[in-house]
């Protein structure tokens, strides 16, 4: 799905904008597997991927490894993250990205 600028504000989408490669490839499929029943949204602008969900979108290192084929750690999420939408949390076994907006 592809999304502008403009309908940011009328969403709540959360998640990582990911360079282009087997990283940003890797996650969108990570995103399936770790958030069942969510819909997953992806913008792909060639040179980046914009990977969403409504509210709360994580990524588990268990999730990333399996879809990578190799070992996976963490960190790499941050050196191929160009940005990112909602709030982030991290550790060395999954990412999350979430919205805690009080309205």
């Amino acid at each position: 799905m592809t999304t502008n600028a403009g309908d940011a504000i009328n969403n709540n989408r959360v998640g990582p904008v990911m360079r282009a490669g087997d990283v940003a490839q890797a996650t969108v499929e990570a995103a399936e597997m770790d958030n069942p029943g969510k819909e997953i949204f992806v913008d792909d602008r060639i040179a980046y991927l914009r990977i969403a969900a409504d509210d709360e979108l994580i990524l588990t290192r268990e999730s990333m490894e399996e879809c990578l084929g190799r070992p996976f750690r963490m960190q790499e999420i941050e050196i191929n993250l160009s940005s990112f939408a909602g709030q982030i949390q991290t550790d060395s076994e999954k990412v999350r990205f979430y919205n805690d907006i009080q309205l």
